[in-house]
């Protein structure tokens, strides 16, 4: 079976590593980057590596006409045209690009295609909503669903104790794009970094989470009243963003300094990432925790799902691509196997209603370290 990975970066190249382990696989992986292309090669001798921009739609069309199963991995900024190519070219396709649109805006193109397209499939969105979904299908009436997850350093350095564990102009989209959220049965919209709460985490500590547009497609899928998606940082971390933000930091509005002009959040994002960079074996954590409140047989009940995940030093992968990457590449696999078939848009959550297609990403993602501990509780 011949699959391409689009996207060799943070999350893309743990993937293409994880897909190769497997003998009946044909594994490609295509990026603008020579020297990521050129690490993953002298690693893996046996990937197929293609240089190329994946900018033009065109050409994303023509890079996977020859591919079985495709595997979105681009930024953000691009990840719904290069999906909206990838469907168009027939192909089958786990996509894990965090973009605004809305998916199913591509449905009826995936439908007339013959297409499986698995959308926002990573940790959350993705295995969040899977969980969400499972759940709903076990309760008689879902009433409340709440997500709280963030990718951490382990070591807190002053005065981000950040660090970018994906594409970090996506970061700043969380930042900055309004959260939607359900309240009494209706949509709203809350300002990115709003309404924060503190969570405490006996492995980590207390950390503060903030409203960021995470729910996606649950919000259309799972008639629940209340629902929400927030971001997890070390406290102290909205503050300092929030100063940014309302300065003018992440603004894409063009500014004269002097004789030049110059975009705001380019030179944000040349001073801020450096500082954001992942180093080499730098630890750290994914920290993730789903609870869906509801009803069944007329009892309340409440599961929760925790998840904390960290640095592997024997295969050198970072906990954000783990438990990210290996979500989709577990997807892949489940549909190599044609355990899920469903043609068209299938965001995560309707994954969630086959329960062996659950046990089969669980499993899948606990033989590679990363595991979910459900608690289950009458309320």
């Amino acid at each position: 079976m011949k699959i391409i990975v689009l996207g060799a970066g943070l999350v893309g190249g743990p993937m293409v590593a994880d897909l190769a382990r497997e003998a009946d696989f044909e594994i490609s992986c295509a990026d603008i980057n020579s020297q990521s292309l050129e690490k993953l090669k002298r690693a893996h001798p046996s990937i197929r590596t293609i240089q190329q921009d994946l900018s033009s739609p065109d050409r994303v069309e023509r890079l996977v006409s020859d591919s079985d199963i495709v595997l979105n991995a681009v930024p953000g900024f691009l990840g719904y045209q290069t999906l909206q190519s990838i469907i168009r070219s027939g192909k089958n396709v786990v996509d894990i690009c965090f973009s605004a649109e809305d998916p199913f805006q591509l449905d009826d193109l995936a439908r007339e295609k013959g297409v499986v397209a698995l959308v926002d499939c990573g940790v959350a969105p993705g295995m969040s909503n899977v969980l969400i979904g499972y759940v709903h299908h076990q309760l008689d009436q879902t009433e409340q669903a709440e997500i709280y997850v963030g990718g951490l350093p382990q070591t807190r350095i002053w005065p981000w104790e950040y660090r970018a564990v994906f594409s970090p102009i996506d970061v700043i989209e969380e930042y900055t794009r309004p959260a939607r959220l359900v309240e009494n049965g209706q949509l709203v919209t809350r300002s990115a970094l709003s309404e924060p709460e503190y969570l405490v985490f006996p492995e980590v500590g207390t950390l503060e989470a903030f409203n960021s547009d995470g729910l996606r497609t649950l919000a259309q899928t799972i008639p629940a009243r209340n629902m929400k998606e927030k971001t997890l940082r070390y406290p102290g971390h909205i503050d300092k963003i929030k100063i940014l933000r309302e300065v003018g930091f992440f603004s894409k509005e063009p500014i004269t300094v002097g004789s030049t002009t110059v975009c705001p959040l380019d030179v944000t994002a040349k001073l801020l990432f450096p500082l954001w960079k992942l180093e080499p074996g730098e630890i750290d954590l994914t920290v993730m925790r789903v609870l869906v409140k509801g009803v069944t047989n007329g009892q309340s009940v409440r599961y929760t799902y925790d998840l904390i995940d960290r640095y592997d030093p024997e295969t050198q992968v970072h906990s954000m691509a783990r438990t990210t990457g290996y979500t989709a590449t577990v997807a892949v696999r489940m549909l190599a196997k044609g355990l899920y078939d469903r043609i068209g848009i299938s965001p995560p959550e309707f994954i969630g209603q086959h329960k062996q297609c659950v046990e089969f990403l669980l499993k899948g993602l606990a033989e590679r370290g990363v595991v979910y501990h459900e608690t289950i509780e009458r309320t």
